[in-house]
């Protein structure tokens, strides 16, 4: 299976690290929305969308890009890292869905949120993702391999 996460960690790099674990345990290609030609979709199996979570969404360069993709016959999945977790793949994976893509999983988990109020805290969820959260990340990336 040959597999592509694009990926944005914009702030501490906690997507950053989910994306790289997932792209070792599947052996994928990792670019962020920038660093890729719409062109070359064609050629992977499955394809991963993560970033953290900005205002209760994906960030603005993950869904831009997503928009711009044509109808694709292609499995997805989809990550985020996130603070306070609600649950924030719905408006993702209907987009997805809309672009043809069958979301073949999902996976989240907290990340260092330095954020609105929490900054004069020093933020929340401080030292994640840790090692559990990435073992996890990989299990998820695992099972999609599978």
């Amino acid at each position: 299976m040959k597999a592509l996460i694009i990926y944005k960690s914009y702030h501490h790099g906690n997507t950053r690290k989910v994306a790289e674990t997932m792209a070792d345990t599947l052996n994928a290609q990792l670019s962020t929305p920038d660093g890729v030609d719409i062109k070359s979709l064609d050629e992977f199996d499955i394809i991963g969308f993560g970033s953290g979570i900005y205002n209760g969404t994906f960030h603005k360069e993950i869904l831009e890009f997503i928009e711009k993709l044509p109808n694709m016959n292609k499995k997805a999945f989809v990550f985020y890292t996130c603070g306070y977790d609600r649950g924030f793949f719905q408006g993702i994976k209907k987009t997805l869905s809309e672009k043809g893509f069958i979301v073949a999983g999902q996976f989240s988990c907290p990340g260092w949120d330095t954020f609105g109020l929490g900054k004069l805290f020093g933020g929340i969820k401080k030292g994640h993702p840790n090692e559990e959260d990435l073992k996890r990340a990989a299990d998820f990336a695992k099972s999609l391999a599978q």
